[in-house]
């Protein structure tokens, strides 16, 4: 094709990112779906563009095998990833994008079109672009199509003109904040929040809640907290609050189960379990199980019977992947996942010694009110540069306070350090300095830009280092506002297995990292993953639940984590 052949000219010298490689397998499925290709190759696709979205490790130069080897990626998958590598996309791709319209798949960027919507604008109205859709919109034309509707076609047009300023992904915080203002108008014990926030996912889209209240009361209260009413009806009522949309979805008691079920997701999961469903003879959708041919059906209060009816173990929302649950869950393999109330202490918190709010005391005052065993000061090295950073002699003295603290609290303070990895792999402080502390975390700072075999080596090396214990931040992104760096976390994990040191899950909202595809096969190979929140004031000490659900995501068990050991415990670990 001549697209392709242009494309591969501009592309040759350009290394292809795994976003880049991520969003061409994802067109794959788009187009897949809107051409009504097998589900399986579609879910395919949609399965491996989101496992290679969110590795920090390249996959662009990893070989067939290795790609083969990825939980998710499949040889055929492999193959695709190597030629979007080469040339930034792939035959099989150009193909079937010749096959619709140029201008359709822009429709998917619209508020309520997906594929099978972009499907229908097309072969019913001839719509082939986001102009062609706007004006059929603005002519009332829209509405005529069944299912479809005045309601929808306003959707579209609302939608079309946000298009210049495109909403963002919330952090876990911002979420937080939103859900807050909406349990101010919900009755408790009648709502339930869906989606990827309840699966326990590092960022947020819109927000789902599921209520068996009244919509007529809970509609005409929510208008007092919304920016905007979208749609209002007694099955489903969306509005933007603080920016952000929020979908309501409205059942009786008795379909409150398969509701949340199937808000909750993943669409992966619900395509798993009506595949299920589909095996035994009948249908699975958000009202229930239904045998078609007996005219039978089956309704759900609760998710567990919908489980035990398939013949499955429960699954917990924040396993819902389709990453091998459905089959653990038949063979009652499942794993045992880490409570938040085995959690002794947080192993990431800063002081005033440094760039904290706190001082040593306020930390063990802190600790005791969360009920933790300890918290593990570790306060920024000098060598970063940061304002009052801590050298040999600052930490000898602040050993002095942390030592007075200890004699009269229940909340135990390690001392440790999060010193600098400089540039070459080592750490930003001599062995002297760090021989004595009780923890010492590891992290990049700095030289974020680094060719991705440099960084490896570079963290690598700090994983070899025996005064050090865990690296912070693994892959250093910051959430909506830095990429992680190029660092091959297979090479740095199977380092970590070797060594014995700990990677750390970063709580923070802003972080989130380790991510929850790194924890698992960091814990298939046997690594401890250490929680911290990376506190610098009270407030963010509570951020903790945020990374202890990205370590549930990840199949973390109890003893797959340091924050549930006792003190003298870590201390052992550690030593």
């Amino acid at each position: 094709m001549v697209l392709s052949g242009i494309r591969e000219v501009i592309w040759k010298g350009m290394e292809a990112s795994n976003r880049t490689i991520s969003e061409r397998l994802l067109l794959m499925a788009q187009v897949l779906e809107i051409l009504d290709e097998n589900p399986f190759k579609v879910r395919a696709y949609w399965r491996a563009s989101e496992i290679i979205g969110r590795l920090a490790t390249p996959v662009a130069g990893l070989s067939i095998t290795n790609l083969d080897a990825m939980e998710g990626i499949g040889e055929g998958v492999a193959l695709k990833v190597q030629e979007i590598a080469s040339s930034g996309t792939f035959r099989e791709l150009e193909e079937a994008l010749s096959r619709i319209p140029p201008g359709l798949i822009d429709l998917l960027n619209i508020e309520g079109v997906g594929p099978k919507t972009a499907k229908t604008l097309w072969q019913k109205m001839n719509i082939t672009s986001v102009a062609d859709l706007e004006r059929a919109a603005r002519a009332r034309r829209i509405r005529a199509l069944k299912g479809f509707g005045e309601k929808k076609e306003a959707l579209f047009l609302r939608s079309i003109a946000r298009q210049k300023t495109p909403a963002t992904r919330m952090n876990r915080e911002q979420a937080d904040e939103i859900i807050a203002v909406i349990r101010t108008v919900m009755k408790e014990g009648t709502w339930t929040v869906a989606g990827s926030y309840r699966r326990g996912k590092s960022t947020v889209g819109d927000i789902d809640i599921v209520t068996t209240d009244d919509p007529r009361r809970v509609n005409s209260l929510l208008h007092g907290i919304s920016d905007e009413m979208i749609d209002v009806g007694d099955k489903k009522t969306s509005f933007r609050c603080r920016g952000s949309r929020v979908d309501v979805r409205f059942t009786s008691p008795s379909m409150f189960g398969s509701m949340l079920l199937h808000l909750t997701g993943s669409a992966a999961f619900n395509i798993r379990m009506r595949e299920l469903a589909i095996s035994k003879g009948a249908s699975l959708n958000e009202y229930g199980i239904v045998y078609t041919s007996q005219g039978i059906s089956k309704e759900f209060s609760r998710e567990e019977e919908v489980f035990f009816y398939l013949g499955l173990d429960y699954i917990v929302p924040e396993l819902r992947e389709d990453w091998g649950e459905v089959e653990a869950a038949h063979s009652h393999t499942l794993p045992t996942l880490v409570e938040q109330g085995q959690i002794r202490g947080d192993l990431h918190v800063h002081s005033s010694w440094s760039d904290g709010s706190m001082d040593i005391r306020s930390l063990a005052r802190a600790g005791e009110e969360l009920g933790y065993s300890y918290l593990a000061c570790t306060d920024h090295s000098s060598s970063l540069g940061v304002a009052r950073g801590l050298d040999e002699a600052a930490l000898k003295r602040q050993a002095h306070e942390i030592e007075m603290v200890n004699r009269d609290t229940s909340c135990h303070i390690l001392q440790g350090i999060e010193v600098d990895i400089l540039a070459d792999g080592s750490p930003g402080l001599p062995a002297s300095a760090l021989r004595d502390l009780d923890i010492v975390i590891g992290s990049v700072h700095s030289a974020f830009s680094q060719e991705s075999d440099v960084m490896t080596r570079r963290i690598i090396s700090a994983v070899s280092h025996e005064d050090i214990d865990i690296i912070g931040h693994p892959t250093g992104r910051l959430l909506g506002q830095r990429e992680a760096y190029a660092v091959d976390m297979q090479r740095v994990i199977a380092a970590a297995a070797a060594t014995g040191t700990a990677l750390e899950c970063n709580a923070s909202p802003f972080r989130m990292d380790l991510d929850d595809l790194h924890i698992r096969e960091a814990i298939q190979s046997g690594v401890k993953i250490s929680i911290g929140t990376d506190a610098h004031d009270p407030r963010e000490l509570h951020y903790l639940p945020y990374g202890l659900g990205l370590c549930r995501r990840g199949w973390a068990t109890p003893s797959d984590l340091l924050n549930t050991l006792t003190c003298q415990e870590v201390l052992e670990y550690v030593s």
